[in-house]
């Protein structure tokens, strides 16, 4: 059933975010070393998880990242673009882009500091108290208070927040007689904040130039494949780092992933824009073409999932190949706005996915950890169809109470990313809980369903403060 909020809003990038933090949360969550290979980081492999580099291959875990780097992108042309309309100048928005790096840095750190087997070891019950703390600290401090009272006052209790979460922070003992370090940061927050700092700068500078914007990516490669030539300025600049705690060079490679996801979000914006002012028409075609992408897209995600995990290299090549031809053959006659949005969804994610696959036998094979060019290129590629897939299911289809779960999580992904370490697991350590999650470490189901179960619990409390509106913002 259609929902009025659809004319309104598109849910597919909520829907994209949220299923990149779920399965982030997700991944986190399930047993260790019972689980198939293909259920980690391809790196990372049971029973030990000891990171193996000269492993090579693609599992549903290693999208994770990219797709929430990719949302991030997408979003550009939203949170940016509405500051341009209203005129806001170019210093400004670079200088919201800088701030809003600090405050995710500061999040990066914070939250380290406070997971509960940061402070003792074994937990106890004072960790499991500060890292609730911790948690609830967080709400002044990114969210803004529901109630009347003027700018400065909220002003202040955000900056009071902060300064209480500091010394908090610089004041409390650690596990193993560890103390407070500025280097000890979670560095999946501490990436995101560099990407919304340049991210966001390549953006506002480039929004108008779409060439300008691909030719940042090829300066970038250029400098980070001239990085290893000994006295060489890209590599002093590669090597160069005035606050290491906090930027690297080598963080900007992330720009392969979020960059292209900003198209995404400007193909997004432009079908929005004729559905909603009513410039564009449905043919009804759409709906039998809508049903045949939604399962080429989401067989495209999953064969490559399978034939890059199990190596199967030429097989993958070729039955790509064979789906992206399929594809242009049903989108190559586009006959409104709908079938527009799909063919440059679909277009765009198949070059990157074949690029990808094209650079796949470089630097070893297609590697999350160093990342690849590979990686980069097919991770993209294959984000271009989930969010295809999403608009399809999400927006077209108007399935949003089905996916309210994804879209509601993915409009508070700061929330659901913390919620089961500083809250879920704090609260059943005291309440004698934890214990008995061993009883769900026993077999392949039970380890997955402690996963299902400790997701599906961060989903309800994310839920529930996204119902409330009360959303943490950066």
């Amino acid at each position: 059933m259609k929902n009025k909020e659809t004319s309104q809003r598109a849910f597919a990038l909520d829907a994209l975010r949220g299923y990149a933090i779920i399965t982030m949360v997700l991944s986190a969550t399930v047993a260790p070393e019972i689980l198939p290979g293909w259920m980690y980081h391809t790196q990372t492999p049971p029973p030990t998880h000891i990171y193996n580099a000269a492993l090579s291959g693609l599992t549903w875990v290693d999208l994770v990242f990219p797709f929430f780097l990719f949302a991030m992108g997408a979003a550009f042309p939203f949170s940016i673009g509405k500051k341009m309309e209203r005129g806001e100048s170019r210093f400004r928005m670079v200088w919201d882009a800088v701030l809003r790096g600090l405050q995710l840095t500061f999040f990066a750190i914070f939250i380290e500091h406070f997971y509960p087997y940061m402070l003792s070891s074994p937990q106890d019950p004072r960790a499991w108290g500060l890292a609730i703390v911790a948690f609830a600290l967080l709400f002044p401090m990114f969210m803004r208070i529901p109630l009347k009272m003027p700018v400065w006052a909220h002003r202040v209790i955000k900056l009071s927040a902060y300064g209480l979460a500091f010394l908090l922070m610089i004041t409390v003992q650690y596990a193993g007689g560890r103390t407070w370090s500025l280097d000890s940061s979670n560095i999946i927050i501490l990436l995101l904040a560099n990407m919304a700092v340049f991210g966001s700068i390549v953006y506002t500078l480039t929004k108008k130039n779409r060439w300008a914007r691909i030719a940042v990516l090829f300066c970038l490669m250029a400098i980070l494949l001239s990085s290893s030539v000994e006295s060489s300025w890209a590599q002093a600049l590669f090597n160069f780092t005035p606050f290491p705690w906090m930027y690297k060079f080598t963080y900007l490679k992330y720009l392969f992933i979020v960059i292209p996801g900003s198209f995404a979000g400007e193909y997004l914006l432009e079908w929005m824009n004729q559905r909603n002012t009513g410039g564009g028409i449905q043919f009804k075609n759409d709906r039998k073409l809508s049903g045949l992408l939604l399962v080429l897209t989401i067989i495209l995600i999953v064969s490559n999932l399978y034939f890059l995990y199990c190596r199967l290299l030429v097989a993958n090549l070729v039955v790509t190949a064979l789906l992206l031809g399929i594809g242009y053959f049903l989108l190559h006659k586009e006959e409104g706005f709908n079938q527009q949005l799909w063919k440059n969804l679909f277009y765009a994610g198949a070059y990157l996915l074949f690029l990808g696959l094209c650079f796949e036998s470089y630097e070893g094979g297609i590697k999350k950890d160093p990342p690849s060019y590979s990686y980069y290129f097919v991770t993209s590629g294959l984000a271009f169809m989930a969010l295809l897939a999403l608009n399809i299911i999400c927006d077209f289809y108007g399935c949003v109470r089905s996916t309210k779960f994804l879209v509601m999580s993915g409009q508070n992904p700061m929330i659901a990313y913390v919620a089961g370490d500083l809250f879920i697991m704090p609260i059943a350590g005291l309440l004698g809980i934890t214990p008995l999650l061993k009883y769900l470490s026993l077999n392949v189901g039970l380890g997955f369903l402690r996963g299902i179960i400790l997701t599906a619990i961060a989903v309800l409390v994310t839920m529930f403060f996204t119902r409330i509106k009360w959303f943490w913002r950066t």
